[in-house]
């Protein structure tokens, strides 16, 4: 009995920063938000063949974490990013021909090119708008990509946002 709550609390002792931590970025991130606007209907946000609504909101969880850390360091002090994604297309498609055991697999092939359609609007501290237009971001040499972590599965659509996030906030030439 004693070694299961020493167990137990050796979990919410581990749990208790990770948790402190997701709601300081959600309170930190009040510069960024980001709007996922049906993502039901976007073209490709699976995390499998049969992808589910858990595996899309993760992926766009990990989307939303990254723009967020990126842009809050990039923007100007007092000013805000407001970012609606209407549709993503991941690098990479599931290829069910090839059997069931790659249902799980996404095969990443130059003509599976990451995609990202999204409006933006960045406002100053008086909240008069700065910046704002539509985007959709479309990289066909993403596999000639230099990336630090291969291991990461949304690396060429970070790579796509690093980029945007920094000529969208960098201030205009006099």
């Amino acid at each position: 009995m004693k070694t299961i709550s020493r167990f137990t609390l050796v979990l919410l002792g581990l749990a208790a920063p990770l948790a402190l931590r997701a709601a300081e970025v959600a309170k930190a991130s009040v510069r960024t938000e980001v709007v996922f606007e049906q993502p039901e209907k976007f073209t490709d946000v699976k995390d499998s063949d049969f992808g589910t609504d858990k595996g899309r909101d993760a992926i766009l969880d990990r989307i939303r974490e990254y723009i967020v850390e990126r842009a809050d360091k990039a923007l100007p002090a007092g000013q805000k990013l407001v970012i609606t994604f209407t549709d993503i297309d991941l690098a990479g498609e599931y290829e069910p021909w090839r059997g069931p055991q790659f249902s799980d697999v996404r095969i990443v092939k130059s003509i599976y090119s990451p995609r990202l359609k999204f409006s933006y609007k960045i406002t100053d501290a008086a909240g008069q708008a700065v910046k704002d237009g539509k985007e959709d971001l479309r990289d066909l040499a993403f596999e000639m990509r230099l990336t630090a972590d291969r291991q990461d599965t949304l690396r060429y659509e970070k790579d796509i946002l690093r980029d945007w996030i920094g000529t969208v906030t960098r201030a205009p030439k006099a």
